[in-house]
């Protein structure tokens, strides 16, 4: 039993020698195992805050989108401004990247200021390109200073510009109405693009259009340069029911009738002196209108060149709701050139009580009035209306 004893001696001084030792504790075994440091704690590394557009840019695009993103942390405030005014924009679930979710304005300077969570921060400056070519709104019909239209008008808009981006564009039209309505636009060319309602707009309210074309791209080289606002009154719901084969006209406002008018209509010897049928929208009026007959010069046959008092038009084929004293035919046949007559006293009445975007329905003839025939929008159903919408 002496080796033994010897063995576990000699053991138990290494030991107490080890212990003593004051030699590196990094290269000391410790009593678990593990290293001296494993207390220590490791400093994490600080946020890096990245910024796009880079600064300095000179010639960013109106359209690029400005993106913040920080890595090894989050973000806790992104400002991008221009001339004072703030450019909105949306954090991801984490806070880690900032987008950007409006156009740039062209020719214009900004700023982005980003700081990340524990104070970390940065900043940056870039200048968008001034357009070749800018893009705006030319004119919104109907929507004269102090107008009221009727509960059939649609917006018309006209662009300076041919558009070829016309989703971009389109995305950027924005109706409101006090009364909720459905619409939806349709292109006619490059130039023109209308709303119309799919039911008639309610009475009585104001509809407001904006175009928000600051920075959006409409074609090559092509991009808006500032936002457009029209207010449009809609007033009283007045609907005229023309009935060709009664020689009837009743005006309705607001659903109730106020006007029984005796008329006259085309006479339907051919097919430019029939009145066409179909809902149709009071165009503008004239107080006196001429009036030429079309693809006639002067003597020929059935020309006529006159001057006709208190004349509401209604289509882009030369028909009107208009005045003359021929009360021999008014309410008993129909003996006119396409037009609408009537009374004069009852003809000066409608003219002084229409609106533009007022409703003429018309029946009892065989000439179907043309969806593009002047206002004749209603004559397209809406689901087919539509189809004509860039983002359809």
């Amino acid at each position: 039993m002496r080796a033994p004893l010897a063995g576990l001696a000699v053991a138990a001084a290494a030991v107490l020698v080890a212990s003593c030792s004051g030699g590196s504790p990094s290269t000391a075994p410790a009593a678990d195992g593990g290293g001296a440091n494993t207390d220590a704690k490791t400093t994490p590394a600080a946020p890096v805050i990245k910024i796009s557009p880079a600064e300095g840019s000179a010639t960013v695009r109106p359209d690029k989108r400005v993106v913040v993103t920080a890595a090894n942390g989050s973000l806790e405030q992104v400002t991008v401004e221009s001339d004072g005014k703030a450019l909105p924009g949306d954090f991801d679930a984490k806070r880690t990247k900032w987008v950007s979710k409006a156009p740039l304005k062209p020719s214009s300077k900004y700023t982005v200021s980003a700081r990340a969570v524990g104070g970390t921060t940065a900043s940056s400056s870039f200048k968008t390109l001034k357009p070749k070519v800018e893009l705006a709104v030319a004119d919104v019909t109907p929507a004269l200073k102090g107008e009221k239209v009727g509960v059939g008008a649609p917006i018309i808009v006209t662009f300076n510009q041919p558009v070829t981006q016309k989703a971009a564009v389109e995305q950027a039209l924005e109706v409101e109405s006090e009364k909720p309505s459905q619409g939806a636009w349709r292109w006619i060319n490059d130039t023109t693009v209308i709303y119309r309602t799919a039911k008639f707009w309610q009475p009585h309210q104001k509809v407001t259009f904006t175009a928000r074309l600051n920075g959006v791209q409409g074609g090559k080289d092509m991009y808006g340069v500032e936002d457009f606002t029209k207010s449009i009154r809609i007033g009283a719901a007045q609907i005229a029911t023309i009935d060709t084969r009664k020689h009837k006209m009743i005006v309705k406002r607001d659903g109730k009738v106020v006007q029984t008018m005796l008329i006259s209509a085309g006479n339907a010897s051919t097919r430019e002196y029939t009145t066409t049928s179909g809902v149709h929208l009071a165009m503008g009026k004239a107080n006196p209108e001429r009036m030429i007959s079309p693809g006639r010069k002067k003597g020929d046959p059935g020309y006529y060149d006159l001057m006709i008092n208190h004349a509401v038009r209604f289509s882009n084929s030369g028909e009107y709701v208009h005045a003359l004293n021929n009360v021999w035919a008014q309410g008993r046949q129909n003996v006119s050139h396409g037009c609408i007559n009537s009374r004069p006293d009852q003809a000066r009445w409608y003219y002084n009580q229409v609106q533009r975007g007022d409703v003429i329905t018309i029946t009892g003839t065989n000439r179907e009035m043309e969806w593009n025939n002047g206002w004749g929008f209603w004559q397209m159903p809406f689901k087919q209306w539509k189809k004509g919408s860039a983002l359809a």
